[in-house]
């Protein structure tokens, strides 16, 4: 379902704007970096899942502080939903220059021996595969192969890839291991392309995400062992993915920031 903040748009010149799509823009990291991004005068696709209100919630924040938003529902773990998603965004905005693939989710910690193959295969399927659902079709249409303008695509993937979460997430570090492997080839089959493919790891930060896996409060339980002493907030992650995105990088592919405090 589409929901559209304002009238749509005729631009006349496609290629002289920046066209972000985030995915699982509604809360925490992704709407911090809707929110950023925004302000940099990026037109954002604020992509959901389940949560209208919340995608709305951060379309009308975008809109306030004067950006351009829409909020796309899709899951990303279904090529259909994927493929309407991207030409909903070609329709309404244009081709897009960027994408942050940050949709994910966590499910209740649980050892290796207790995993379940349905836990498995939703958990791949949204973590993993969407990502190369997504990172598939920004590619088709930023490519200069393929008559694009180039563009930059960064990874939301995390710590855990090479810590392994082991007793609360290993399933869930997995899927963040394939992420890199992900970044890291397709940064090599694209960069002669005008394409950059870069990586964000984040380690402890504040959101709702940890509720999802059964403890809210592990930031706060884990601060003390990490070398900062302190988790982090979703916008020192925006800011780090910003600059990915920016010309700024234009020099950066196939690289990861860890935004862990030092673990």
């Amino acid at each position: 379902m589409l929901y559209i903040a304002k009238p749509k748009l005729q631009l006349d010149n496609f290629m002289s704007e920046k066209i972000t799509i985030v995915t699982g823009a509604s809360r925490g990291i992704g709407q911090a970096t809707a929110l950023l991004l925004a302000k940099e005068g990026h037109k954002i696709c604020v992509n959901y899942h389940h949560s209208v209100s919340k995608a709305l919630e951060t379309v009308s924040l975008i809109e306030r502080a004067g950006g351009i938003a829409i909020a796309i529902q899709a899951d990303v773990s279904d090529e259909k939903q994927v493929v309407a998603m991207f030409e909903k965004v070609d329709r309404e905005f244009g081709p897009i220059t960027s994408l942050v693939n940050n949709a994910g989710i966590l499910m209740h910690q649980s050892t290796v021996e207790t995993l379940t193959f349905d836990r498995l295969t939703h958990m791949f399927a949204i973590n993993a595969i969407g990502s190369f659902l997504c990172c598939r079709e920004a590619v088709k249409r930023m490519s200069t192969k393929n008559g694009g303008v180039g563009g930059s695509i960064v990874n939301v993937s995390s710590a855990a890839s090479r810590l392994g979460s082991p007793n609360e997430y290993v399933d869930y570090a997995a899927t963040k291991g394939a992420m890199d492997s992900l970044t890291r080839g397709l940064s090599i089959e694209v960069a002669g392309y005008g394409i950059r493919v870069n990586a964000v790891r984040p380690g402890f930060i504040h959101t709702d995400m940890h509720a999802d896996g059964g403890e809210a409060n592990r930031v706060e339980r884990v601060s003390s062992t990490l070398p900062m002493k302190r988790g982090g907030n979703p916008s020192e992650v925006a800011e780090a993915i910003s600059w990915l995105i920016s010309d700024k990088s234009s020099y950066v592919t196939g690289t990861f920031i860890d935004l862990a405090g030092g673990k």
